[in-house]
Order: C-alpha cells, then structure tokens, then sequence
C-alpha cells in the first residue's frame, strides 16, 4: 500500500519512476512550512507547504497545492522526479516533449502550408460539388 492518500496505482507509478531515476527516499530531505494564501483557516494553523531537497543534485521543490500535507508528500515527490528526469534526460524528458507538442500546435503555419491546405480543401468541394451534379442527373 502507499504511504500517500492517493490510488495504488498512482502510488506505484510514483514508486517506479523515483526508482527509474534512483531517487531514494535517504536522498531526499523532507521539510514542512506553514502555507499561505487561500485555504482558510486550516493553512494559517497547520504546516501543509512541503518542502523537498535532492541532496544529490541540491534540487528544491516546495508544493503547496492541497489543503493536506499527505497529498502535498506526494506531488512535491512528482514535481522533484519530473525537475530531476529534466536535468538526466533533457531533451527527451516527457514534460519537455510534452511542452514542444503544445508550442507546435500553436505555431502558426508557412504561407506554403497554408495554400496547400487551402488547395486540397477546393479540391473536396469540387468533388462533392460533382457528386451533387451526378446525383441529381440519376434522379
């Protein structure tokens, strides 16, 4: 069982990727600091902001974004693996092919790409056009 309050699932899959990029738990210091912001009055009492240092990369990651510090735990342990499999793996890290996806889908396209689009969608219209035609010499 996870020691975080999240699925199986989503604990194992935590689980092998620190593994897969030999994060151990020895490595990591673990701090908590009393959130700010929105939240009420649970924040203002309790230490829910934590604090993560890879030791051996000196890599920080502090995740306020629940209420509770458990769940807390677990995503800063996710933004800590993703920081670190950023520095091993660079270009071929999944968050970083993830964020060149999105910049490419939003590039907008050459005047050539754009004609050719143009030209094949012409293309469509004059074949359904024809088919309308034949369509209605049948009847």
């Amino acid at each position: 069982m996870s020691i975080f309050p999240v699925t199986p699932l989503k604990g194992k899959l935590l689980k092998e990727k620190l593994d897969a990029l030999n994060i151990r738990e020895e490595d990591i210091k673990e701090s908590f600091v009393r959130s700010g912001g929105r939240g009420g009055q649970n924040v203002n009492k309790t230490s829910t902001c934590v604090y993560l240092k890879h030791i051996p990369t000196g890599i920080e990651v502090k995740c306020q974004k629940e209420r509770s510090q458990a769940l807390n735990r677990y995503h800063a342990r996710v933004l800590l693996a993703n920081k670190i499999e950023q520095l091993i793996k660079g270009k071929e890290s999944e968050e970083i092919q993830m964020i060149e996806k999105i910049r490419r889908q939003k590039r907008k396209r050459s005047k050539r790409a754009k004609e050719k689009m143009l030209a094949d969608k012409k293309m469509v219209s004059v074949k359904k056009r024809l088919r309308f035609v034949r369509f209605k010499e049948e009847e």
